[in-house]
């Protein structure tokens, strides 16, 4: 399950803290780095560390929390590079975060990586704004494939793939949209798409 930014920064804290010191930080030492004056804030963030099996309570030790240290049960940890644009194209943004995801979403852990959606355009394919993808980094795609493609080396968009001869169409899946085509020479497959995430 995906992290907060600051729910990440906490985990490596703890890890970090635990692996040069050998026992976990306190509440209160967790709260003073990052600034927190409340301890029930720290105490909400590290509960939702353990709910999303980032954490484990040791039930022997008066500093409880530890990290765990391997994928969280039936999960595959993954990097999170940024955003990709289900509508227009956007600049890509990879800045690596890590989100735990289903173990059968993937098939080949050191291939793949996980993005957010951004946009509107795949939506009758059930992917929407918000969502989290796993994909699997591949260079060519099969014709009718979810990628995720760059555009002229820089635009990110996720997009159906078709190959026409000497010409690509990203094809979007929401009516009100019309594809995108262009020459075969200006279109980079990044990643197929093999799994969906979402947060209610």
């Amino acid at each position: 399950m995906a992290l907060t930014r600051r729910q990440r920064e906490i985990y490596d804290f703890i890890r970090d803290y635990v692996t040069s010191r050998g026992y976990s930080p306190s509440l209160e030492e967790i709260g003073a780095h990052f600034g927190l004056s409340s301890v029930a804030t720290v105490h909400k963030h590290v509960q939702h560390l353990v709910e999303k099996g980032w954490l484990r309570k040791a039930w022997n030790r008066s500093r409880s929390v530890e990290p765990v240290e391997s994928d969280p049960p039936g999960y595959v940890t993954l990097p999170l590079l940024g955003l990709v644009a289900a509508g227009a194209p956007i600049e890509a943004i990879e800045v690596e975060e890590r989100v735990a995801v289903p173990g059968e979403m993937v098939r080949r852990r050191q291939e793949s990586f996980a993005l957010r959606v951004r946009g509107d355009s795949m939506i009758e394919e059930h992917i929407c704004d918000g969502d989290t993808i796993v994909v699997e980094s591949r260079s060519e795609a099969r014709n009718g494939e979810t990628v995720v493609a760059l555009i002229r080396g820089s635009e990110a968009t996720l997009k159906k793939f078709y190959r026409r001869g000497a010409k690509v169409v990203l094809e979007p899946a929401n009516q009100a949209l019309r594809p995108i085509e262009v020459s075969a020479r200006e279109v980079q497959i990044r990643g197929v798409v093999r799994g969906l995430l979402r947060s209610y």
